[in-house]
């Protein structure tokens, strides 16, 4: 899959079948619009591609909020990939941008720049200033400018429309195996491992640490996690982890503290692809390290009796 990051590119026009929209999560709905445009794409004998945005919109608009993200831009397009798409426009969002009119991103963008054959988006779509353009305006301008136009359908599961925000509201309670039903994956951190201050080794109990990043923040607590290396052929290795502050020991950063099962080797500066799959208990102070040890035993027997259980299908 090539990455295209300007649409005045010469490589750039490739007369792709074009899914447009941000995709944060590329969840089930975001895969049937994808999905969608690929299937026209072979009909079309054209190639399959995703346009989207960089950094998100609402990091431009909104930059005091939280971070919010589901997938990063590495994850996005690793997923696109994995769906098989011939090319990703991932266009830098700015405020130059941002101010384009609908009626020039449809002609100088699509058309000009990309020379799409066909375009598919959600219902909600919008684009250009101030979102001016909606999928009508789309239609309209396709029909004008040659390039074909579908609305893909919202995909529901337990009568609401899957969404990222709903996504999202799963992971900040704490139901990680819910949004992964959205998804139709388990939901993943991901970072570089970090040293820490070593003291879960000197328990019986070592980490790979991780910052989160841009990465949206879950339910603090302790998780069943499944978790692999980012590298060809990696193993998934189950285990336990805490994201939260470590009250026990003071801390006051937010972390991600994975301990795998049966695991032995050096993981710092690789990186960690973390699954979670069950919220096990919020985050809570102990009475010192012997408490906190106990605590981090049944957890983990907790975590090793719940993930060796068939999987739920998602």
């Amino acid at each position: 899959m090539r990455i295209i990051r300007h649409w005045d590119e010469r490589a750039a026009r490739v007369g792709a079948v074009v899914a447009l929209g941000n995709f944060d999560g590329v969840h089930r709905g975001h895969r049937a619009v994808i999905e969608t445009a690929a299937r026209i794409a072979r009909s079309l004998r054209a190639p399959a591609g995703v346009l989207t945005f960089e950094p998100h919109p609402r990091q431009l608009f909104r930059p005091g909020d939280p971070p919010f993200r589901l997938t990063p831009f590495r994850i996005k397009a690793r997923l696109m990939e994995e769906m098989g798409l011939d090319v990703l426009y991932a266009l830098p969002f700015d405020r130059a941008f941002s101010r384009l009119p609908a009626d020039t991103f449809v002609a100088d963008v699509l058309v000009g720049g990309f020379g799409v054959r066909h375009v598919v988006a959600g219902a909600d779509f919008a684009f250009g200033h101030d979102r001016g353009g909606s999928m009508a305006l789309l239609a309209e301008r396709g029909a004008a400018l040659g390039f074909g136009v579908t609305m893909a359908e919202p995909v529901s599961i337990d009568g609401a429309v899957v969404s990222s925000s709903r996504i999202r509201r799963l992971l900040a309670d704490g139901r990680p195996a819910d949004a992964a039903r959205l998804l139709g994956r388990p939901w993943e951190i991901e970072g570089r491992v970090e040293p820490g201050r070593r003291l879960g080794r000197t328990i019986g109990f070592p980490t790979a640490n991780i910052a989160l990043g841009e990465c949206l923040r879950p339910a603090v607590g302790v998780y069943a996690v499944e978790a692999r290396l980012d590298e060809p052929g990696a193993a998934v290795w189950k285990g336990v982890a805490n994201f939260g502050r470590r009250p026990t020991i003071d801390g006051t950063s937010l972390w991600l503290e994975v301990h795998l099962f049966d695991w032995s080797g050096d993981l710092y500066g690789r990186h960690l692809r973390v699954a979670l799959r069950e919220y096990l208990r919020g985050e809570r102070k102990f009475d010192g390290l012997a408490a906190l040890t106990a605590q981090i035993a049944e957890d983990a027997a907790h975590a090793r009796a719940l993930l060796a259980a068939p999987a739920a299908t998602i």
